[in-house]
């Protein structure tokens, strides 16, 4: 239990339902923060701080030992609370099923320090505890094949071992991974990747990435296009079943060795 969390809470003269009232939140969304690793998102939670009367730091030390870029901060605190994330990946395997040794390969050729490199790759695999804590979002995923087929700093072995891990996560009950074919004509998800995320009230919220910048989408309108690209314009729809998916997953990872 954040026994800090709980003891300002409770000498702020708070509940959870008080405080979720104050914060216009669910009193079960306010409730999980008392548990270890669960911190509230990033627009909320200098208001937590102040409600509480405690410092940031004091309540979620966790904060200012994370090891993510500031700018990514506001999405990995959307994947902690997500219930459910819908991803699609044109050119990288998604951050949260990459192996150690393929993450330090998609910082190669980036103007970083070897520190630097390591504390982005600790924070991206630190993010893949989602998938298998008690009660982790359904995480749902389509690859393009071009993604299995392109070696990563050329390295064969890496890619091996890169793809039999997605046969691992695969095999996670709460994670669904597909494969849209190599073969397979043009199609709407060529425009480039996206992740939606699922929260326990129902709202929806999309991450989308560009050679300038990534972003936060939280526009209904928007949302509904990324969904209807997902759903309607056959980006789920191209991608080959889960046995079909597995079975191409082991023949690209024979394909390596």
């Amino acid at each position: 239990m954040n026994h800090a969390f709980v003891t300002a809470l409770a000498g702020a003269g708070h509940t959870a339902e008080s405080l979720a009232e104050r914060l216009g939140l669910h009193p079960k969304t306010v409730a999980r923060w008392a548990n270890p690793g669960h911190i509230p998102q990033s627009r909320h939670r200098a208001t937590v701080a102040n409600l509480l009367g405690q410092p940031i730091e004091a309540l979620w030390p966790d904060v200012i030992r994370r090891h993510e870029p500031a700018w990514f901060r506001p999405w990995v605190d959307i994947e902690r609370e997500a219930v459910a994330l819908r991803a699609f990946q044109l050119a990288w395997v998604p951050g949260l099923l990459q192996t150690e040794a393929y993450a330090r390969a998609t910082f190669i050729g980036q103007p970083l320090t070897a520190d630097e490199v390591t504390d982005l790759v600790t924070a991206r695999l630190d993010r893949q505890g989602i998938l298998t804590r008690a009660r982790g979002p359904l995480y749902v995923v389509v690859l393009d094949e071009q993604v299995l087929r392109r070696a990563a700093a050329g390295d064969r072995a890496l890619m091996a071992a890169q793809v039999t891990y997605l046969l691992a996560c695969a095999e996670l009950p709460n994670v669904q991974l597909h494969v849209v074919p190599v073969d397979t004509p043009t199609y709407p998800g060529l425009d480039g990747p996206f992740v939606i995320a699922e929260l326990r009230d129902g709202t929806r919220v999309a991450h989308v990435d560009s050679q300038a910048r990534a972003q936060i989408i939280e526009q209904p309108s928007e949302i509904a296009t990324l969904e209807r690209r997902w759903e309607r314009e056959r980006i789920r729809g191209e991608a080959l079943p889960r046995a079909r998916t597995l079975e191409l997953l082991r023949e690209v990872a024979a394909a390596w060795t």
